[in-house]
């Protein structure tokens, strides 16, 4: 049947292998790392499983900075034409619109059915009673997006999900990187899939036959540590069963560069100062304190920082403001191998963007560079980014500073947590890491907050539009509506 199928993109060879070993499968992973493009694989096989008869409708759940580029990107994308189709996206506090979107996916209806939800959404019972209920009224291919999300066996929305996935008729898990922490991340995932893919139904049995246990004692209170794993080979068997692995290395078709944004939802602080600046040029911060713009360079300026989580009040001071921005930084990061490089246009963010990614993953895998970065430092920065060997593994760095001349081919993912607003900038610092010595493809993620600059500005370098002379000329204007 797959065979026959009309796409509307055309797939790599890579897409095509993992279509075929999936598509009338119950259960199925996609372990594709970030850029392979398992989003297709996955609307291909729901398109498939449609045509077939098989299935209704299709609920896909992502986390929160990726559930609306479903909607919006992914699906209109790949989606065959002949195919007529309903996409509705959760809102826990729904408008009329949003309401009525949400009502219609119980009508009845020959056309394919999707439903996109965050995964935070399953931790609250009124996102998992919607669920629960899209599940009894449709034949589903249930799937969740960046399955890491759910690698926690005693998290609420693990369990709902697993709950859930009972009532699929077909069910897929996609992630790059399915093995955060350790090969006990696998066993929530792979039992949404089926609880007897690993053959263990309890967390416990499993952990104790992969991993390495003995007692510890602290004082009057004694518990079981993990000191190593075992029975690797065993676990890999299990999982080829039932998965599809590829590295962006090992697709040689693949364009050279791709590009993806992550959402980040505006916090309520963010949104009043936002909107106070856009309209007024000026902005309350708390404490008597305002942020004041003159021109407009410098209103789209305060805007961005804004965006970013911070701003600097008229007397000079730095003001924090609630922001999503991090988190999303850090849930990115997570699904990604290998080495990274993270350009952020504040000088503010770089400082606070290594000190979160060295509680994390440790002081010696991050460094940055900036204009702050002693002189006699920098190349040795640089060396070690480059070297395999070295446990440096995410150059934090301002495209001003670093995105000129340097070589940091040992990064195949470049995360742009902010731009700079000139071309030239943006264009010099993502030929950092895609240039001679690069044996990968790259894939370059812009973090962006919906509606605002930030897909403004996005948008114009990804078009190769020089900002500057924008925001200059007679278009001023459209940049703060």
């Amino acid at each position: 049947m797959y065979k026959k199928y009309r796409f509307k993109t055309e797939p790599y060879e890579h897409q095509r292998i993992a279509l075929g070993m999936s598509w009338d499968k119950e259960v199925f992973a996609y372990f594709m790392e970030m850029g392979t493009g398992k989003s297709k694989v996955l609307i291909d096989n729901i398109s498939i499983l449609y045509d077939e008869g098989r299935i209704d409708s299709a609920l896909i759940i992502a986390p929160k900075g990726v559930y609306k580029n479903w909607v919006e990107l992914e699906i209109p994308k790949h989606l065959p034409d002949h195919i007529y189709h309903k996409v509705v996206a959760w809102s826990p506090n729904p408008n009329k619109e949003q309401k009525e979107n949400l009502i219609s996916l119980f009508q009845p209806t020959n056309d394919l059915v999707f439903f996109v939800m965050n995964v935070e959404a399953l931790s609250t019972k009124k996102g998992a009673l919607f669920a629960e209920k899209f599940l009894f009224s449709h034949d589903t291919l249930f799937a969740i997006d960046e399955s890491t999300t759910i690698k926690n066996s005693t998290a609420q929305r693990t369990k709902t999900a697993t709950r859930l996935s009972l009532l699929a008729k077909y069910r897929r898990i996609l992630t790059g990187f399915p093995v955060t922490k350790s090969p006990l991340d696998l066993y929530s995932q792979c039992r949404f899939l089926d609880v007897t893919l690993l053959g263990y139904e309890s967390f416990y049995s499993y952990r104790n036959h992969f991993a390495i246990m003995q007692k510890r004692s602290v004082a009057t209170h004694s518990f079981q540590q993990i000191v190593g794993y075992r029975n690797l080979d065993e676990l890999k068997g299990l999982l080829m069963d039932f998965s599809y692995r590829v590295l962006k290395k090992d697709c040689t078709d693949l364009p050279p560069k791709t590009y993806t944004i992550r959402l980040v939802e505006l916090t309520p602080e963010q949104k009043r100062i936002y909107k106070e600046l856009k309209d007024y040029a000026v902005a309350e911060l708390g404490d008597s304190e305002t942020v004041t713009t003159n021109s407009v360079i410098t209103q789209i300026l305060r805007l961005q920082q804004v965006l970013c989580g911070f701003t600097r009040a008229d007397t000079g001071e730095i003001t924090q403001i609630p922001s999503n921005r991090m988190k999303e930084l850090l849930a990115t990061l997570e699904e990604l191998e290998g080495k990274c490089i993270i350009w952020a246009n504040y000088q503010h963010d770089i400082r606070q963007i290594e000190v979160e990614i060295a509680k994390i993953y440790g002081l010696d895998s991050v460094a940055s560079y900036y204009g702050e970065t002693p002189a006699d430092s920098r190349q040795g920065i640089v060396t070690k980014f480059q070297d395999e060997n070295s446990p440096l593994r995410f150059f934090v760095g301002q495209p001003r500073t670093g995105g000129f001349g340097l070589t940091l081919t040992a990064a195949s993912t470049v995360i742009y947590y902010s731009n700079s607003y000139d071309l030239e900038i943006r264009l010099q610092s993502e030929d950092r890491a895609h240039r001679i010595g690069q044996d990968n493809k790259v894939t370059y993620i812009d973090i962006c907050a919906e509606k605002t600059v930030d897909e403004k500005i996005i948008k114009s370098l990804r078009s190769k539009i020089d900002i500057a002379t924008q925001i200059l000329g007679e278009n001023y204007r459209e940049w703060l509506v």
